[in-house]
């Protein structure tokens, strides 16, 4: 089985809702996945905008996520979980924020299952660093992209 990401909060490819952006109230979104290989032994998980003006710009980025999980609830920042730190220099979820008027933005929710219970990074080393340490340890992979635009 393919290991696959859904959110009842949004559809592949349809807008992300408002409340879920920084502009609104800025919750994370619930996400559930299923199809995850026997032997992983934890999940990693970022959220990123290739569409900025400066680059890839970095939201979300999550670890050691334990290997029994199956979601991420609605609005979770409260939970017992390692965040890396955002581009916005939070560690935590940020939604989208793309500058007004700059178009469509596409924001790429990536998870992964890793086959390490743990990753040898710190919340201070940000999201960029802890996908490059998680990468080597992928076992499977599954997406999911919303899009969001501020007029």
């Amino acid at each position: 089985m393919t290991l696959t990401l859904v959110s009842t909060a949004f559809a592949e490819g349809d807008m992300i809702p408002q409340k879920y952006a920084r502009i609104g109230e800025n919750l994370f979104p619930p996400l559930r996945w299923q199809g995850a290989p026997r032997d992983v032994q934890s999940f990693a998980l970022i959220v990123e905008d290739p569409d900025a003006p400066s680059g890839t710009f970095r939201h979300c980025g999550i670890f050691d996520i334990p290997a029994d999980w199956r979601d991420l609830p609605h609005g979770m920042d409260g939970h017992d979980l390692h965040f890396s730190e955002n581009d916005f220099g939070y560690a935590r979820y940020d939604g989208p924020q793309p500058p007004r008027g700059h178009g469509l933005h596409h924001y790429h929710f990536k998870l992964a299952a890793l086959d390490v219970p743990s990753l040898p990074v710190t919340t201070a080393a940000g999201v960029e660093a802890m996908w490059r340490e998680a990468r080597r340890h992928i076992i499977s992979q599954a997406s999911l992209t919303g899009t969001f635009e501020m007029h």
